[in-house]
């Protein structure tokens, strides 16, 4: 079992504990109550082996309280309460140090700590008196039959005055928000993230050049995928954010292929979708190479598609945008190169308005340019405008599809662009394209007057990459 234990002076426990005031505050807008958050729990992965051990996102990112078995007790009015794991000598020589319950106040800034063998005495204390509860919905299986013995307990105790919390709401719908703009320290821990995935990338192409420099007739996935998770501990990351993409070849048009035992050889890209954990922070980064450090004149042709539909979408993140701006800026890029590159029949499918309007460029790019970035690679955030009025919208089909509008962007909210295109083998397609998939993706942090690139420590110029592999 490994606790990730880290050293809780950074960031200072001042951080967590102004997020914690800062959820407090919600919930006291919205009536008031108590929180109730349990982190993840260890997961058995087989035999008595368990899964290595990642802590809730919601938890951590209230406490900064990397151990299992722990629960945290937010109340409207600020203060919390936090349940964790006992110091126990005998089990740190096998587990490693644990910070206790003694220790904790000072440590996390929490106001108080119990044993969490204490957690179901204490927990209807803490609850009574409580209009409201909240937990988060859906996320922990075993939480609310908890929660309904902890108030069924208290029910029993009706008659000594203490009340019983009448509503259960959904912390997710609170959290999500806070979460979704992050403040200085979790920008600096994503901008640490991003650089060493960039770094991960740099090594993984030029260890592809320099064996084939070196005469190996292939590479497989599986070594540059070594290449990329080396660099990742290396640089202090705890683990990948996600399962690595390592594509070569025609592999690349699978969009969430893992990396295998396939041989990328002389000729063909090889597609890289990997990015580190750092401090619980994700990273999301894409590139597509030449395997031998030189495009072909095909592979050229439509990697600067992708590459002017990612500056698009990079032009359109800024604040006062709306999220799916930046999507409707690279497709029509995309629509507009499938024409040019005779990727598309413009006789059949008309211009550039008739591909976007029919969305046949959906042939060839079929998923978003871009999606929430934080604690998890997929981050929390509702992705559309609250309280705006719906629109209508043409559905691809001749008809009309009813959409709300996508939320207008703040500085502090994190997105990844990642414009693609993926060309499988298929009649009135040009054969030398057949089997491309390239992808480029970028971490943009949303600033006061645009977006910044965390992940551009890796070249995206066709140019810059070929030089980097001839070096």
């Amino acid at each position: 079992m490994n606790a990730l234990l880290r050293d809780l002076a950074d960031p200072a426990p001042s951080a967590f504990a102004q997020r914690r005031a800062r959820l407090a505050q919600c919930m006291a807008e919205h009536g008031g109550g108590i929180a109730v958050l349990p982190t993840a729990p260890e997961r058995l992965r087989n035999g008595d082996s368990d899964f290595p051990y990642r802590f809730d996102s919601h938890f951590h990112y209230l406490s900064g309280f990397a151990e299992p078995q722990a629960w945290l007790v937010i109340a409207s009015d600020g203060r919390s309460t936090l349940f964790c794991r006992p110091k126990d000598v005998e089990r740190e020589i096998w587990d490693g140090i644990r910070l206790g319950p003694d220790a904790a106040p000072a440590a996390l800034g929490v106001d108080e700590a119990f044993p969490i063998a204490l957690l179901d005495e204490k927990l209807p204390q803490l609850l009574a008196n409580q209009g409201t509860v909240w937990f988060p919905f859906g996320l922990h299986a075993e939480l609310p039959a908890r929660l309904e013995g902890w108030l069924a307990v208290l029910r029993g105790r009706s008659r000594l005055g203490l009340e019983c919390p009448s509503a259960q709401r959904d912390l997710n719908v609170l959290l999500d928000e806070l979460r979704l703009v992050k403040d200085d320290d979790e920008i600096a821990t994503m901008r640490r993230a991003a650089g060493i995935s960039a770094n991960a990338h740099v090594r993984a192409m030029r260890y592809c050049a320099a064996r084939l420099r070196g005469g190996a007739a292939s590479v497989r996935e599986y070594e540059i995928e070594a290449e990329l998770l080396h660099e990742f501990r290396r640089h202090g990351a705890q683990s990948p954010a996600y399962t690595s993409i390592v594509a070569a070849g025609a592999n690349a048009c699978v969009l969430h292929y893992a990396a295998g035992d396939a041989e990328l050889r002389p000729g063909q890209l090889c597609l890289i979708d990997a990015g580190c954990e750092f401090d619980g922070y994700a990273s999301d980064v894409t590139r597509t190479f030449p395997a031998d450090g030189r495009f072909t004149s095909a592979q050229r042709e439509l990697y600067d598609i992708v590459l002017a539909a990612q500056q698009a979408a990079v032009d359109m993140t800024k604040p006062g945008a709306r999220q799916r701006d930046a999507h409707h800026a690279a497709v029509r890029v995309l629509a507009q190169g499938m024409l040019d590159s005779g990727l598309l029949d413009r006789a059949k499918v008309g211009d550039v308005d008739a591909v976007v309007e029919s969305t046949a460029y959906r042939q060839f790019y079929m998923h978003g340019t871009g999606h929430w970035i934080g604690r998890d690679v997929h981050d929390v955030g509702n992705y559309l405008s609250l309280g705006e009025a719906p629109f209508e919208q043409a559905d691809g089909l001749g008809g009309k599809v009813v959409k709300k509008p996508s939320r207008i962007l703040r500085p502090g909210m994190v997105v990844t662009l990642e414009p693609g295109l993926y060309v499988r083998p298929a009649d009135g397609v040009p054969e030398r394209f057949w089997n491309i998939g390239i992808r480029i993706e970028d971490d943009a942090v949303v600033t006061a007057s645009g977006c910044e690139l965390i992940s551009r420590g890796v070249p995206v110029e066709a140019e810059d990459i070929e030089a980097l592999m001839r070096g």
